[in-house]
């Protein structure tokens, strides 16, 4: 079994550091699925705010703007699989949730889960940023278009696969 090292750097994320690394440890063990799997070592995973991701974005890849996963390779030599940086305010984006301390804004022509369905949303949503990051460690990409496809489609038997096994986290987000 892999180390799986956890850092919640968002202030309103709660998270079970045991059931997200049951996440991981689930994917490794149907590697042969997505490839070859992950190269062997600690894996690192990082649930950051927009700002730190949009800082490491424009650090590494000269783009400072924000988005929902960066995945950083590892050195098998000092064996290190890779970190994960996933943005938790993109996935509290999508489905539409209040930030903590910030006032509910309602989108005109748009209808949004309500209560503990948006929750669900919001932990399903975080739980495939998590899921994108691991099969860009296994060698998937999705720049070019056919790649992308290719992802959509791990990604969709990754999340079925998790869900079979009962191994999704559950994410919440600590309420406005």
């Amino acid at each position: 079994m892999r180390p799986v090292a956890i850092a919640n750097r968002h202030a309103g994320l709660r998270l079970n550091r045991a059931a997200v690394a049951r996440m991981i440890r689930t994917l490794d063990a149907h590697a042969k699925k997505f490839r070859d799997g992950p190269p062997p070592g600690e894996l690192s995973l990082v649930f950051l705010p927009d700002a730190a991701l949009a800082k490491l974005h424009g650090d590494f890849l000269r783009d400072a703007t924000p988005t929902d996963v960066i995945t950083f390779a590892g050195d098998p030599a000092h064996y290190l699989a890779g970190e994960i940086c996933v943005s938790v305010d993109a996935a509290v984006r999508y489905v539409g949730l209040p930030l903590a301390g910030r006032p509910r804004r309602r989108l005109a022509g748009t209808v949004r889960p309500q209560g503990p369905a948006r929750q669900d949303a919001f932990s399903r949503e975080l739980t495939l940023y998590v899921v994108h990051g691991w099969l860009h460690l296994v060698g998937y990409d999705d720049l070019a278009p056919a790649k992308k496809r290719t992802m959509r489609r791990a990604e969709a038997r990754a999340m079925k696969l998790l869900r079979d096994a009962r191994a999704l986290p559950a994410f919440t987000l600590r309420r406005a």
